[in-house]
């Protein structure tokens, strides 16, 4: 059974959580904060605490995955250095997490490409998830998929998922 880990599981994580869950994965989900813990299992899927910022908190989690859900094309902002924040999620702090990935049983990553996120930081961060495609032969994909449009935006995100650990 394959096991997929999503970073940053809100509202959307929840549903790609929910529809691979029917597929019989086995789902892992990611929040920031306690309270958002409860929603995660409640969807089935097992809830854990992990910061993006912190790509030790996001490896920890996967020495039984085999994909990695990247989705925060709508991280928000919060505090002075928000934005500066939400840049080096997909920057800096996405490149060393794929660095070090390549050292765990991660076979695949989903990068969520659209949201309310600037569009030149999705775009850097796109880059660095086909950077490490080329890089270290990681499989990914790079979804684009107006989040805003959810049936859509799901129907695409699970159609990765399973395409890159066909």
């Amino acid at each position: 059974m394959a096991r997929a880990l999503i970073v940053g599981c809100g509202c959307r994580g929840r549903v790609l959580g929910e529809r691979l869950l029917a597929d019989g994965w086995a789902v892992r989900g990611t929040s920031r904060r306690e309270e958002g813990l409860d929603a995660i299992r409640e969807a089935g899927i097992e809830p854990t605490i992990a910061d993006p910022l912190w790509p030790g908190t996001v490896l920890d989690l996967v020495g039984d995955v085999s994909l990695v859900g990247w989705l925060l094309g709508s991280a928000r902002a919060e505090g002075e250095d928000g934005e500066a924040e939400v840049a080096a999620i997909h920057g800096e702090r996405l490149e060393r997490l794929l660095e070090r990935l390549v050292e765990t049983p991660v076979r695949g990553f989903v990068y969520e490409a659209a949201g309310s996120v600037d569009a030149s930081v999705l775009d850097a961060g796109r880059r660095a998830v086909e950077a490490a495609a080329e890089t270290w032969r990681i499989p990914v994909a790079a979804v684009a998929v107006d989040p805003f449009e959810p049936e859509r935006w799901a129907e695409e995100m699970a159609a990765a998922a399973l395409r890159l650990m066909g």
